[in-house]
């Protein structure tokens, strides 16, 4: 498996990057992607897809570091972060990069909160 799976290292070089578009959570019973949906997840209740939508809630956080999957750590440390400064953290994993959905009011305090001190 490729990717980073030092704590330490993922932290130090998470290189978070906020997007300017707004996404929303919803769901659908077409399990196909269209342009502007980001993931589809499938669940036993059905399909919850995260889209771009214009006066959607939620504000995307890519990170930069190419994070393994088999990581231990990484998540609980972010989600932590954030939690102690009142933000939810909806975190996507893919094969590359970790995404965290935030309150889009809130974005750029996630942000200050992710980048290095």
């Amino acid at each position: 498996m490729s990717g980073e799976r030092d704590l330490t290292r993922l932290l130090a070089a998470l290189e978070p990057q906020l997007y300017p578009e707004r996404y929303s959570f919803t769901t659908t019973v077409d399990p196909t992607l269209e342009d502007g949906d980001f993931a589809i997840v499938r669940e036993v209740e059905g399909l919850t897809v995260v889209r771009l939508d214009p006066s959607g809630e939620w504000a995307r956080i890519s990170l930069g570091v190419h994070s393994s999957l088999d990581a231990v750590g990484l998540t609980a440390a972010l989600s932590a972060r954030l939690a102690d400064i009142g933000i939810s953290a909806n975190i996507v994993a893919a094969y590359y990069h970790d995404h965290i959905f935030v309150q889009w009011d809130r974005r750029d305090e996630a942000m200050a909160c992710l980048r290095p001190a």
